[in-house]
C-alpha cells in the first residue's frame, strides 16, 4: 500500500483496515504491522469481510504500479554487504535479525546474549548483521548456519532468496527462532511451506503466555537425548495451520495440551491434537531447525529449553550424528558430535 491511489481506495472501501497502512497509524513507523498482514487478512476476521475484499479488489484492478511505487517498495531491502571480519572461527554461525514486521527487542536481544555465550563456550565463530545484501554466494560460504533471530517481515530481495536457497539446497545449514515462523502472512512460499514446514495460525491469547508442558517426542534423538521426557515452562505458545510432521518433519518436541488453554485472543480454539513445538527437516542437501519456543526472554535461560536451542544449532551447522542428503536423514556427520562438557 505505498501508493497513494491505493491507500485512497482502502481509505474509501475498507476505512476499518487502514491503520495498520498509515504512515501516522499505530504500526505505521518502521518496522510496521502492515509487513506482515494484508487488507484480506484483516478483512477476514469480520462478519462482513468476504463481501468487503471483493469490493477492494475490484476497485484496486484499474491501479497500475507505478515507478515511484516501485522504489518506494525496493527502498526497505539492502543493497551494499556488511563488511566481514578477514578471518572467522569455524564453524561459524551468521545471526540475522532484519525485522520489518513485528519485533520484540527483549526476546532478540536475549536471543543474542544466547548465541554469543554458546559461541564463546564451544569455539564457534559468529556474526550478527541486519544488512539482507549478505545473502549472496560470496559470504554465505564463509557460514556454516544461518541463524534466524525472531525475524518478522519481508527482508530478502529476489536475488537473495535466490542465493539462500541455493547455499541451503548444496548443504547450508538454518535455524529459526519463535517468530522467524510467527508471522500471519508470507510472500516467499518457499521459506515458510519447505525451510520451516507449517505456516502460523496464532498464538495462546487468553491468558497471553502460559505455562505448559513440553514433551520430548524422539528421546533417541542426538538433538534432545538426555534432556529428559518432559518440563514445564510459561511461554507464548504457537498453533500452526497444519502439522510438520505430515510434510515430513523429523519432530523433536510437541505441547501437551492438557496442561494449557490453547485459547487465542478473539476465542479461537488453537488445538492440533498433534502439536510440534520443535522439529527438523532435510531440504535437499541443507539441513533446517525451527523452535517455536523464544518469545520471554527467560526462555532463553530455561536449562531444557537452552540446551534444545544451542543442540538445534549444532544440528544444523553439521554437528551431530545424522547429516541431511538429498532431503533424507541420514546417519553420520562430518563433523562429530558436541562434548556436552566442553
Amino acid at each position: 500500500m505505498v501508493d497513494p491511489a491505493a491507500q485512497d481506495v482502502l481509505e474509501q472501501v475498507a476505512p476499518e483496515v487502514l491503520e495498520p497502512f498509515s504512515e501516522t497509524g499505530r504500526y505505521g513507523r518502521h518496522p510496521t504491522f502492515a509487513r506482515i498482514t494484508t487488507p484480506e487478512k484483516l478483512l477476514s476476521a469480520l462478519p462482513y469481510g468476504a463481501a468487503r475484499t471483493a469490493a477492494l479488489d475490484a476497485a484496486l484492478a484499474p491501479i497500475r504500479v507505478t515507478p515511484a511505487a516501485s522504489r518506494a517498495r525496493c527502498a526497505r531491502y539492502d543493497s551494499e554487504p556488511p563488511e566481514l571480519p578477514d578471518t572467522i572461527e569455524r564453524p561459524s554461525m551468521l545471526v540475522f535479525d532484519k525485522i520489518t514486521g513485528f519485533r520484540d527487542a527483549p526476546s532478540v536481544d536475549a536471543a543474542q546474549a544466547a548465541f554469543e555465550r554458546m559461541a564463546q563456550a564451544r569455539g564457534w565463530g559468529l556474526f550478527r548483521t541486519d544488512n539482507a545484501a549478505i545473502f549472496n554466494p560470496r559470504d554465505l560460504r564463509r557460514f556454516d548456519v544461518v541463524v534466524w533471530n525472531n525475524v518478522s517481515g519481508d527482508a530478502l530481495t529476489i536475488d537473495q532468496r535466490a542465493a539462500f536457497r541455493s547455499w541451503i539446497e548444496q548443504g547450508g545449514g538454518f535455524a529459526a527462532i519463535h517468530g522467524s515462523a510467527g508471522d500471519p502472512v508470507y510472500f516467499w512460499d518457499w521459506y515458510i511451506d519447505t525451510l520451516i514446514g507449517a505456516r502460523f495460525l496464532e498464538h495462546t491469547g487468553q491468558p497471553h503466555f502460559q505455562a505448559a508442558r513440553v514433551v520430548i517426542d524422539d528421546p533417541e534423538s542426538w538433538i534432545v537425548r538426555g534432556i529428559g521426557p518432559d518440563w514445564t515452562m510459561t511461554e507464548e505458545w504457537y498453533s500452526f495451520k497444519s502439522n510438520p510432521r505430515t510434510a515430513g518433519a523429523h519432530v523433536l518436541a510437541t505441547l501437551d495440551e492438557t496442561t494449557y488453554d490453547p485459547i487465542s485472543r478473539r476465542g479461537e480454539d488453537l488445538r492440533m491434537g498433534d502439536h510440534p513445538i520443535a522439529w527438523t527437516r532435510c531440504v535437499k542437501n541443507g539441513r533446517s531447525f525451527y523452535t517455536a519456543i523464544g518469545h520471554r526472554p527467560e526462555s532463553y535461560v530455561e536449562p531444557h529449553s537452552a540446551i534444545l536451542l544451542e543442540r538445534g544449532i549444532a544440528w544444523a551447522m553439521g554437528i551431530g550424528d545424522t547429516h541431511c542428503r538429498a532431503g533424507r536423514e541420514k546417519q553420520g556427520s562430518a563433523r562429530g558430535k558436541l562434548d556436552p562438557q566442553r
